[in-house]
């Protein structure tokens, strides 16, 4: 009798636990007048993550614009004929021998007048380099395409010269300049490789009252006759490197005074973060704790193991979330401060930390709007129908990978969109959401009859097969489990050993509706069990 009293009341504390447990915070207020330290804290995390996202994407904008502006600005600077406009995955093209030996030489006269021609803050480098300039070839041989004889060796030769900016003005850069080096033999030349390195300074972001940054451009233009078609592509690359400035003085305090507001903002966020770090893991722990005892009561009083589904009721994956979030943000706000105070210069890293953070911030307000029946059934919809959707789409993904590789090997030497795999995956994927059909039909060459009429027939059966049938189903198991979750709201949802347990405990109210999927697609309670489950 004293075993049997004392497994009731810890039956009673146990299932007192639980109904506390799985209660939103303002039941928790309700019950034990306990305040919602997280929900509050939560709310003033989304603001002040939203407010330092703000902030730090306009300075980050100032970035983002002034490499794009240098870029087009070199282009137009170094390249001789130049359109403004790039012609496809290239810049410009040639056609003469007369244009490549301008167009070369174009590039080191502008080298050599940069600072009399350039409107941007630019300079040399410092370390001693210049215009480098690498022609690649094969070794020497004969062609006579007349007589459709050729004797050439395929082994390739670099050779490479230097052209420093103190030079150019000397009679030693006379010298290079007429040597051997720049009589190109087009027959057997490969590519021609100009390379320098400019840098910069970003005064624009004076006007946003912060710290200017000092940037590094590698530059490299690169006349590709690989080909040997009779048109060279011209290639132009810029890789930027934000760099600290090494010696500035700006008058005027208001740039400290902003600095230090905004390092005093961010240190606020790192605490707010921390503090709701702390809080959602102490509250993962409790839930382990909790979990621990329910299957171990589970298995003395009844003689049998909890479900995997019914363990899976303790982890609130919000809280998962969350952590991460906090995390990400931590490490993106100390990576912030650092950048303001001009001690780093990561800029992606930063955006994708910060950024992400923010999506998972902001994804996290669901949680609190599923407190309500009418917006739960967004979340319930999208955690039932997922198992079945990836199920789907793995099915679905073996077909249109098979298209793409067909795509790819049939039309790729006649279209355009399908020149490499990663295009054609794309192309594809823009044709199953209905964008851009009828330039994918227009745009395919007439060379090759057999072809065009292939390209008919794969076009007509994928699009007929993702948008009618593979789209129509992926549709309708969203639907069916929005209907299925429609019908449980009102006839109530599948109960587990867990919610049979908590299904009577004094007035203390237990939400159903937040029921997880996993209890509804693999864990019900068994009718042969209900013997075994003691209700008070």
């Amino acid at each position: 009798m004293m075993a049997q009293s004392d497994l009731d009341l810890k039956e009673t504390a146990l299932k007192e636990d639980l109904k506390f447990y799985f209660m939103n915070p303002c039941e928790k207020y309700r019950a034990r007048h306990q305040i919602p330290w997280k929900l509050a804290l939560q709310i003033l995390k989304i603001l002040m993550v939203t407010t330092q996202l703000i902030f730090f994407g306009l300075s980050n904008q100032l970035v983002v614009s002034f490499k794009e502006e240098n870029t087009v600005a070199f282009k137009h600077l170094f390249l001789k004929g130049y359109s403004g406009v790039d012609e496809d995955d290239y810049s410009c093209s040639i056609y003469t021998q007369q244009d490549a030996y301008d167009s070369i030489f174009y590039v080191i006269n502008q080298y050599k007048q940069l600072k009399n021609i350039s409107l941007g803050t630019l300079g040399y480098e410092h370390d001693g380099s210049g215009l480098k300039i690498c022609k690649q070839q094969y070794k020497k041989g004969a062609m006579l395409p007349s007589n459709d004889t050729l004797n050439i060796d395929i082994s390739t030769e670099t050779e490479c010269i230097v052209l420093k900016p103190q030079e150019l003005a000397s009679k030693k850069a006379e010298l290079k300049l007429n040597s051997s080096f720049f009589n190109l033999e087009f027959y057997r030349l490969i590519q021609v490789e100009i390379s320098f390195k400019l840098k910069g300074i970003a005064l624009q972001t004076i006007h946003a009252r912060e710290l200017p940054d000092c940037y590094a451009f590698q530059n490299t233009i690169t006349f590709n006759n690989r080909a040997h078609s009779g048109k060279i592509k011209i290639y132009f690359d810029s890789d930027t490197d934000i760099q600290e400035c090494k010696d500035w003085h700006i008058l005027g305090s208001v740039f400290q005074k902003n600095s230090q507001y905004i390092l005093v903002f961010d240190g606020f966020v790192i605490l707010s973060c921390l503090a709701s770090l702390i809080l959602c893991t102490r509250s993962i722990v409790l839930a382990l704790r909790l979990q621990k005892r329910f299957v171990n009561f589970f298995l003395e009083k009844y003689k049998r193991h909890v479900c995997h589904a019914d363990r899976l009721e303790f982890i609130n994956g919000w809280y998962v979330l969350v952590i991460i979030s906090d995390v990400m943000t931590i490490i993106g706000s100390i990576l912030k401060m650092e950048i303001k105070a001009k001690n780093l210069t990561s800029y992606d890293v930063c955006s994708i930390l910060l950024g992400t953070s923010t999506l998972f911030v902001w994804v996290g307000v669901i949680r609190y709007l599923g407190y309500f029946q009418t917006y739960n059934v967004l979340i319930l919809t999208m955690q039932a129908s997922l198992p079945k959707v990836l199920r789907f789409c793995c099915c679905a993904g073996m077909i249109y990978l098979g298209y793409t590789f067909c795509g790819w090997i049939v039309l790729g030497p006649y279209h355009e969109k399908f020149e490499d795999l990663n295009t054609v995956a794309e192309c594809l994927f823009s044709l199953v959401n209905g964008d851009d059909m009828f330039a994918t039909f227009a745009q395919i060459q007439q060379k090759s009859t057999l072809v065009w009429v292939f390209s008919r027939l794969y076009l007509y059966s994928f699009i007929s097969l993702f948008i009618y049938m593979i789209l129509s189903l992926f549709i309708a198991l969203i639907t069916d489990s929005y209907d299925t979750i429609k019908k449980y709201q009102q006839s109530g949802f599948p109960v587990t050993d867990l919610h049979e347990f908590l299904k009577d405990c004094g007035n203390v109210s237990y939400r159903k509706e937040q029921a997880s999927m996993p209890s509804i697609c693999c864990c019900r309670r068994r009718l042969s069990d209900d013997n075994l489950i003691l209700i008070n």
